[in-house]
């Protein structure tokens, strides 16, 4: 297994800066990684750095992130302004708060609206695992098969006190979706080489997180 090729390098936190999306990039060519996940000002540098370098690196941005608590209208307009700034893959929570309140239709229809909006980009959407109960999750990934999302995605990363991708959970997701061909994306809290292979063998294909680097050496 060549692990490298499951991470999409992280960088979201609030007081990244272009130092470090070119250091993001940097280790991204270095050890091969399947891209680079970061926040929509910072895609148009990221896309020109990994065109010098001349690699096959993913650029991910995020938008509706992190509550999921944005007008669709607006989270259409982020997913139009990444795609032209260069993204490769856009990456959208859920509307959290349908979920709990059981409002399931709205959240279906706002991922379908965004994988139109999308385009031929591959769309993975973020439940916030930590914040739902497993009967929600196993409901909101029923949600994103019914909109024809591309994957689902575990976590933000920026829940206080959350656990992040668990074992249980990446498996409860895959059971759910993998047969109708969506795709899991296990992000949050992955430190170690021994928790990424745990999950990929729990069923993800993506491997979201900020130490990459400390996984593959």
């Amino acid at each position: 297994m060549e692990l490298a090729k499951y991470i999409e390098h992280t960088n979201l936190k609030p007081d990244c800066t272009e130092k470090d999306v070119k250091k993001l990039v940097s280790e991204a060519v270095e050890y091969g990684f399947y891209g680079v996940c970061i926040n929509p000002c910072y895609v148009k540098l990221a896309k020109d750095l990994i065109k010098e370098a001349n690699k096959d690196i993913k650029v991910i941005c995020v938008v509706n992130f992190p509550l999921g608590a944005n007008k669709i209208t607006t989270t259409l307009s982020q997913i139009k302004e990444a795609i032209q700034d260069g993204a490769d893959e856009i990456d959208t929570v859920i509307n959290i708060g349908a979920i709990k309140e059981g409002n399931y239709q709205k959240a279906a229809d706002e991922i379908a609206l965004q994988k139109k909006a999308a385009q031929d980009k591959k769309l993975k959407v973020i439940l916030e695992t930590d914040l739902l109960t497993p009967a929600e999750i196993k409901i909101a990934c029923l949600n994103c098969v019914g909109a024809k999302a591309d994957f689902v995605k575990t976590s933000t990363g920026f829940v206080k006190d959350g656990v992040g991708a668990t074992v249980e959970n990446v498996r409860l997701m895959y059971s759910t979706v993998a047969k109708k061909g969506i795709e899991v994306k296990a992000s949050g809290g992955i430190k170690s080489k021994l928790a990424a292979l745990d999950l990929i063998n729990a069923g993800a294909t993506r491997l979201g997180t900020s130490s990459g680097t400390q996984l593959v050496r």
